[in-house]
């Protein structure tokens, strides 16, 4: 029997923010919006005039009256370590009031990635993919219907893979879409020389992820202490001659040439910048790369040197956010990521908007997404504000009312719809 397409009309919106447009600031406002979808892609967008003049007939079109309210594309979560194992909050509370290394020795309590690498490595598939389903149905409840989601925490073929796998089977579950990325050098396996690591990850771990089209992107961390801007070109190269697209986290804690190696090489994205040097900002920009911004990290870990966007705004550079969600910065909302750029790193509501959508949807190379118009793909939100600076304004709650994923309603009034009812 031949499924009928559906056809769905989004009425009498306050709001619409399209990010249609070409600054930063640009949120594409219509007031009094209306979206006209048929299948999984937006047919008419505008005033009522002109949705009812493109969409023709709209007889027996399903209609979600969404008067007083604002609809925005879907967040993009472009940044995540969400598929891990356990947890760390008794670093994370000892932590809040005394952050000296000798403190945490004393109690035993394991930090940093060998911490996650070791509560995630020996978790069995399937319980893996139970914890992370529970933080990706949290993120789609709270409007993101895309998201990255990187390996990392296993440093070995078999655990790496295990985390890609997981990526595969909540692809399969989920309504939403999850970008899986490898990032098999977040660090290296521990009793092993640096070197012998990235000659393994080269000549064994790339190739396998590759062949059996594991992972989309090619991630590696450049930082003091972990990977060089040399060893990351030859990570990253890699890579690419294996069709992964490179991305890097660089400049968290200090410049050893990681933003400057992402404009050479033209990556898709560099996330953290937290110390990027002004004069690479312009050769960032030129060269595509998008910066992501990772409030939830300068937060969760309180950062001596919280990343300032704001010259990387004013310069021209297209900006994503992310919650960056892993054992040190568990958090799922990317509502509660508005509240911190906008507040702690002094983005206006519409930067960190369209930063959330737009932005983050170019820095995993997708665009068909973060921006409503025609022929684009039919994820959205409706949110329960009558302006979407109440997102911001009103903090500590969800303001998802539905959203919309490939044109069906899968969430409504913070409940995950099951299949029967999204068809």
């Amino acid at each position: 029997m031949e499924q009928k397409e559906n056809k769905l009309l989004i009425e009498n919106a306050a709001q619409v923010l399209t990010m249609r447009g070409e600054s930063n600031h640009d949120v594409g406002m219509v007031e009094g919006g209306w979206i006209y979808i048929e299948g999984n892609k937006i047919k008419a967008i505008g005033t009522k005039e002109e949705v009812e003049q493109a969409a023709g007939s709209l007889e027996g079109v399903q209609r979600i009256n969404a008067a007083g309210k604002v609809v925005t594309p879907g967040f993009v979560d472009c940044h995540t370590h969400v598929v891990f194992g356990g947890s760390r909050v008794a670093e994370y509370a000892i932590k809040l009031t005394d952050d000296r290394p000798e403190t945490l020795e004393k109690y035993g309590i394991p930090t940093g990635i060998y911490a996650s690498v070791n509560m995630t490595r020996d978790v069995p598939v399937e319980v893996l993919a139970s914890r992370t389903e529970r933080r990706m149905r949290n993120m789609l409840i709270t409007g993101t219907t895309t998201i990255e989601s990187k390996s990392g925490y296993g440093l070995t073929l078999p655990s790496e893979m295990k985390m890609l796998e997981v990526n595969r089977l909540l692809s399969a579950n989920l309504p939403m879409d999850i970008v899986p990325t490898f990032l098999g050098a977040h660090g290296w396996e521990e009793g092993k020389d640096k070197d012998w690591y990235i000659d393994h990850l080269c000549q064994d771990m790339i190739p396998q992820v590759a062949a059996f089209h594991m992972a989309s992107f090619n991630d590696v961390w450049v930082d003091e202490g972990h990977f060089t801007a040399a060893d990351a070109e030859k990570i990253l190269s890699c890579g690419r001659d294996h069709g992964l697209i490179p991305s890097i986290h660089t400049d968290a804690y200090s410049d050893i040439g990681g933003s400057a190696l992402a404009a050479e090489m033209k990556m898709a994205n560099a996330g953290h910048l937290n110390y990027t040097p002004l004069s690479v900002l312009p050769k960032l920009r030129d060269a595509g790369v998008v910066g992501v911004i990772l409030p939830g990290t300068d937060f969760a870990v309180h950062h001596p040197h919280p990343v300032n966007p704001r010259p990387m705004l004013d310069c021209g550079m297209t900006l994503a956010l992310a919650t960056n969600c892993n054992p040190g910065c568990w958090m799922e909302s990317m509502q509660m990521v508005l509240v911190l750029a906008c507040r702690l790193h002094r983005f206006s509501p519409a930067e960190a908007f369209r930063a959330a959508t737009y932005g983050s949807a170019r820095a995993l190379t997708l665009d068909d997404r973060g921006v409503l118009d025609v022929d684009k793909v039919a994820d959205l939100l409706i949110l329960d504000v009558e302006t979407f600076e109440d997102v911001v304004y009103k903090f500590g709650r969800n303001h998802v009312q539905t959203v919309i994923k490939n044109g069906k309603v899968v969430v409504q009034d913070g409940r995950i719809l099951p299949p029967e009812e999204t068809a």
